[in-house]
């Protein structure tokens, strides 16, 4: 008889350690993982979107090369005192 009274203390105390305690571990642990993977999928989004926008600015435009060209064009002087 004691036998199946420390049994079911056992199993009853195994069912609160899982339903209190494990269950709501695994839940936090996978929304912080959740959480940490979007962080992570901003960041690579936001630098992904700077590198694009670096790369643009790096290439010069049209406009650019019409400035270039009339630079090319300007005479230095010294003045004379």
């Amino acid at each position: 008889m004691l036998r199946y009274i420390l049994l079911a203390f056992t199993i009853y105390f195994a069912y609160r350690f899982i339903v209190n305690f494990l269950i709501p571990v695994v839940k936090t642990t996978r929304q912080v993982k959740k959480q940490f993977d979007s962080v992570r999928e901003q960041q690579a989004y936001q630098q992904q979107e700077q590198q694009r926008h670096q790369h643009q600015e790096a290439k010069p435009s049209p406009v650019q090369k019409d400035n270039k060209a009339s630079d090319n064009d300007y005479l230095e002087f010294e003045e004379i005192k």
